[in-house]
């Protein structure tokens, strides 16, 4: 029998009977209009989750190898790096295990693959939450870093960036764990919703903030040598599509999950929203893309990480 997908609980597989309903996933209507649901392989989620835990393996390694690296912003980067790979990992491993246990392979107690559900859970939701929040924290790094600039070194030290780290990974975790344990109360999909929100309006309104400024110091270099014009749309037009890359893949890649959470709280029983309940398996597909682009975004893009990054790989063979 062919695994639905990472999303249904562990118990389903270990009994006859179907699978039990699984968090952040209400029941659906099975009379209802024609859907469009996009099955996902197994192989292919697989696939992506190892291409995913490679790339960020390779970026933690990097930041650790290079003393030079061993500043605030990058042990920002190196912990979204460790968020995504938790990501990939806890839905990897979810997905390994009802493998085996609809193969048979694999035998346990119905309270044990409980238990063990629910561990993996708690590890999902508390990874996307802290990625989440570093994803954030990258955002306020840089925009001190661009108008506080002979201040940043005072305001973002290396001892207030290690408290941060460390209420991010304690407040992700404890948060992973609470909606886990009341995954079936609507405060708990609000709490996801609001927090979601939150992080989309910080991001959004700093990089357009810096965008802005950055505009504007382009225009009064261009003043001082009398070519206003070309330098401005030049450069207006580059940081412009540097910023909608980086939130179109934020909004494309994270959007459909929390899309699938407000309908829940809407419209749980729904038939049209039950057609976008079906689709949750991509929605999680989705998240480990972008744990497969955040390096490409906020790591590659250094030219010391990649030539540090270079030594690594050439190291390894």
């Amino acid at each position: 029998m062919s695994a639905q997908g990472p999303q249904r609980r562990l118990l389903g597989s270990l009994n006859s009977t179907p699978p039990a309903t699984p968090p952040l996933r209400p029941p659906t209507n099975q009379t209802g209009p024609q859907c469009l649901e996009v099955s996902v392989p197994d192989g292919l989620f697989l696939s992506l989750g190892l291409v995913s835990v490679l790339e960020n393996v390779l970026v933690v390694a990097t930041i650790a190898k290079n003393r030079n690296l061993h500043s605030p912003m990058y042990y920002f980067i190196c912990c979204l790096a460790v968020s995504d790979l938790l990501v990939s990992v806890s839905n990897m491993l979810k997905m390994a295990v009802l493998l085996l246990l609809e193969a048979g392979a694999l035998a346990a107690p119905a309270t044990m693959a409980q238990q063990l559900d629910d561990a993996i859970d708690v590890l999902v939701c508390g990874a996307m939450v802290s990625s989440l929040c570093f994803l954030g924290a990258i955002a306020v790094d840089r925009y001190i870093s661009i108008f506080y600039a002979l201040r940043y070194h005072s305001i973002v030290t290396l001892a207030r960036a290690w408290c941060v780290i460390s209420a991010i990974w304690l407040a992700s975790m404890l948060a992973g764990a609470l909606f886990i344990a009341y995954d079936n109360h609507v405060a708990v999909l609000l709490c996801l919703l609001s927090f979601f929100v939150a992080m989309l309006v910080l991001m959004v309104g700093l990089y357009v903030h810096m965008l802005a400024q950055a505009c504007q110091h382009a225009r009064r270099i261009a003043r001082l040598h009398k070519r206003q014009r070309p330098a401005r749309q030049g450069f207006s037009l580059k940081g412009t599509a540097t910023l909608t890359v980086l939130l179109g893949i934020f909004f494309l890649c994270w959007g459909p999950f929390f899309l699938h959470l407000s309908l829940m709280v809407l419209c749980p029983q729904h038939p049209i929203c039950g057609c976008v309940f079906k689709n949750f398996n991509l929605f999680l597909t989705l998240i480990i893309c972008n744990s497969i682009v955040d390096p490409l975004i906020y790591a590659f893009r250094s030219q010391e990480l990649r030539k540090t990054l270079q030594e690594v790989v050439l190291c390894s063979w």
